[in-house]
């Protein structure tokens, strides 16, 4: 039975992130490769951008390929970076026409040049769109976004364009990858695993968590309106004590 009508929907999380794991674990299950597990996880990213933007959800950060996962065999990176391509190829269409826009956060020159142009395309086909925001974290990792900023600053101040007093949040917030997109107000993370896994560091300090014991491959429209239901029931103080909210 579906919890959607429990949902308040003034007090959805604008910004929901996902860890998206235990693909590799539910195909061993199966007795099937780790990649089949991945490609069944593609049904579970549409069904949950869909329930998204039941709700009113307007960013849906995945994680869908950190930098760690290159050190994955061969066999099973090549099979993801194949399935990315297609994925976006067969699901563009429909993603467009509902109002979704496309967005990628990572370092994705170190992508196949074949998917580099189809994620080109699908974002620049979508990029008019404001329904929701499908944010693809695509070689990402956190420690690489923070050096990188790093760097960026660094640069800017040995250029004379900007002075170590500058550097407050809205300052750091413009060297992320996540420049332009609010934080997330809820991460949840699948397969019954609690780390974060080098996953938007900055952006989570005050970010609700959410941990379930289902496998991606599994994950279904329920699941995220559970998780939901679960951050309306706290109490988000941001330092305050709760007199101070009343």
């Amino acid at each position: 039975m579906s919890t959607f009508p429990e949902i308040d929907l003034n007090n959805v999380p604008k910004h929901i992130a996902i860890i998206m794991d235990g693909n590799g674990r539910w195909a061993k299950k199966q007795g099937k490769v780790r990649l089949y597990g991945h490609s069944i996880g593609v049904e579970s990213v549409r069904g949950t951008l869909k329930a998204a933007q039941k709700m009113g959800v307007k960013y849906l950060t995945l994680y869908a390929f950190s930098t760690e996962n290159w050190n994955r065999p061969k066999e099973e990176v090549d099979g993801l970076m194949n399935l990315l391509a297609q994925t976006i190829v067969n699901e563009v269409d429909e993603l467009d026409e509902s109002g979704v826009r496309i967005m990628c956060v990572g370092n994705n020159s170190e992508l196949p040049e074949y998917c580099q142009n189809e994620l080109a395309a699908a974002m620049e086909r979508t990029k008019g769109n404001d329904n929701i925001h499908l944010v693809l974290a695509l070689n990402y990792s956190a420690r690489w976004e923070l050096k990188n900023a790093m760097k960026l600053f660094a640069q800017e101040y040995e250029e004379g364009r900007c002075q170590l007093e500058d550097l407050d949040d809205e300052k750091v917030h413009s060297y992320l990858a996540t420049k332009g997109i609010p934080d997330p107000e809820l991460l949840i993370r699948t397969s019954g695993e609690y780390r974060i896994s080098n996953f938007l560091l900055w952006q989570i300090a005050y970010t609700e968590f959410h941990f379930t014991d289902v496998l991606w491959p599994e994950f279904r429209d329920t699941d995220l309106y559970k998780a939901v239901l679960d951050y309306q029931s706290r109490e988000r103080r941001f330092g305050l004590v709760s007199e101070q909210l009343k």
